[in-house]
């Protein structure tokens, strides 16, 4: 069973910074690429970015230059390195993987819960 469980999630004023993170359990977490995605209030979800097996990252063009993605595939979590945080960039954060679970099936979408991230002005 694939579970996703977020953390890290808070309150914090524009300019401040935040590392959520992403525990992954139930798959090989080192053989798959993974995404992070947000909600923002009253929008679609969105891309933020993603990084592949070997910790090559790549991201949307309104966080690239303030956001790092990156793995610990020993403790098989992920992270998202927030800095210069703007109020824009209040959203619940998930973590995404798209994997195959078991011999001859097909991947499949797996999203955690979710973390609620706050920047206030």
């Amino acid at each position: 069973q694939v579970i996703l469980v977020e953390s890290g999630g808070g309150l914090v004023q524009a300019g401040g910074s935040l590392t959520p993170s992403c525990v992954a359990s139930g798959f090989d977490f080192g053989l798959y690429a993974m995404s992070w995605y947000r909600q923002r209030p009253g929008m679609e979800r969105e891309y933020v970015g993603k990084i592949n097996a070997v910790g090559s990252a790549v991201y949307r063009d309104s966080v690239k230059d303030r956001f790092t993605i990156s793995r610990d595939d020993g403790k098989n979590t992920l992270y998202l390195q927030m800095r210069n945080l703007k109020p824009e960039d209040t959203a619940k954060y998930f973590c995404h993987a798209y994997v195959a679970v078991g011999w001859g099936t097909n991947p499949t979408d797996y999203w955690g819960q979710g973390t609620q991230v706050t920047v206030s002005p």
